[in-house]
């Protein structure tokens, strides 16, 4: 497995925690790192989108509603809506990743992670994200 796809699965599980449980960032990441060896590039990586997906989280969610037809976050699976947080994090503010490999990744995460129609939910809200540029209009659509 590569060390971004590694990096991206264990930022699921501790975006998965904090959204389930509310459980603390800095907590998991600690309890991650410090019971399994990684590369300290995966660790970074972890750490990158991790933070990022907090930051930015009202933006994210916002774009998510808009582009989930009738869709409330809270009706959307706690793996979906996380994979969705994360690729679209890398979409509007990681310009170094393609779009296509951030949904790519995504696809596959849902299929590793989520249920049956997982990922054909995921690769639809993210292709219409990618359809309508999203990442072009977030100053004055999402900020």
């Amino acid at each position: 497995m590569g060390g971004r796809r590694l990096s991206r699965e264990l930022a699921l599980q501790v975006l998965f925690q904090i959204d389930l449980v509310n459980a603390n960032m800095e907590e998991s990441l600690k309890y991650i790192f410090d019971n399994n060896k990684f590369p300290e590039e995966v660790k970074e990586f972890t750490l990158l989108i991790v933070k990022g997906v907090i930051s930015h989280l009202l933006e994210i969610d916002k774009a998510i509603k808009e582009y989930t037809d009738n869709w409330s976050l809270e009706r959307i699976t706690n793996i979906d809506r996380n994979i969705l947080r994360m690729a679209i994090y890398e979409i509007l503010y990681l310009k170094d990743i393609p779009k296509s490999v951030s949904i790519n990744e995504a696809v596959e995460l849902a299929k590793k992670f989520g249920t049956k129609s997982s990922f054909s939910f995921v690769n639809g809200v993210l292709g219409k994200i990618n359809k309508n540029n999203i990442e072009e209009n977030k100053i004055k659509n999402y900020e």
